[in-house]
């Protein structure tokens, strides 16, 4: 975990502005995705919204790219895109997911914990493992991880979804696994679980809003170079893991 006090965490050093730098966020196309992407533009970001479909809708003033993130061919032709357009990429948003039964582990078909095992795991891993080179360019490249309390191992993990669960958790590894290996080159990696959120996931009855559900991801996007990494946040502050 990158070194910083408390102090460092609760007041990291923000861009004010992201003009000029390029972001890719994934599953942008509707619910949290979409808001971070329309939040990065706002502040000036060139925007990459991935999508499964060609026929989905993203914000205006994005660029739409075709990317199912369990394509690992879908990936490569992302990064590769967005370095033959743009040269550069500050910021990456692991933010597609899917949820499974309700149910436990035995309940659980073999292809609901593949599928979510493949969308919310295995993408972001096949993501960092082309889009990391191409962060390393720049000084403090951000990965952002759209993770889940379902998926912290001090908050239990009892109540279904197994696969949505054990994915979140690895997903909070690949974090820790980013900030120490990449950490010393530069590279920002963080987890967020944006809280129960009105999507298509969360349902009518979540309690925050899509807006509010992005405001912490977008923070964790504006990060400066040096700033807190390697950690898992929720409404602005550090959770445990």
């Amino acid at each position: 975990m990158s070194d910083g006090d408390v102090g460092d965490v609760n007041d990291p050093p923000l861009y004010d502005s992201l003009d000029g730098q390029v972001a890719l966020v994934t599953g942008a196309n509707r619910g949290i995705g979409a808001e971070i992407a329309r939040q990065l533009r706002d502040l000036g970001a060139t925007v990459y919204a991935g999508s499964r479909s060609i026929d989905n809708e993203v914000p205006e003033g994005t660029e739409r790219v075709l990317l199912d993130v369990t394509q690992e061919g879908d990936v490569e032709a992302a990064v590769d895109g967005i370095f033959e357009e743009q040269a550069r990429l500050d910021v990456l948003v692991n933010n597609a997911g899917v949820m499974d039964a309700d149910g436990d582990i035995v309940a659980a078909s073999t292809q609901e914990l593949d599928r979510a095992l493949a969308v919310n795991l295995r993408g972001p891993m096949l993501l960092c493992k082309h889009a990391v080179p191409l962060l390393l360019q720049t000084d403090g490249g951000r990965v952002v991880n759209l993770s889940s309390g379902m998926g912290a191992l001090g908050e239990g993990q009892s109540g279904g979804s197994p696969g949505y669960r054990i994915s979140k958790t690895g997903l909070n590894g690949l974090t820790v696994y980013l900030d120490g290996e990449y950490g010393d080159d530069g590279l920002v990696a963080n987890a967020v679980c944006p809280g129960w959120v009105r999507t298509d996931m969360g349902g009518e009855e979540a309690s925050k809003s899509v807006e509010e559900g992005a405001e912490t991801p977008v923070l964790l996007c504006r990060f400066r170079p040096g700033a807190p990494s390697g950690r898992f946040w929720r409404n602005r502050r550090v959770l445990d893991w």
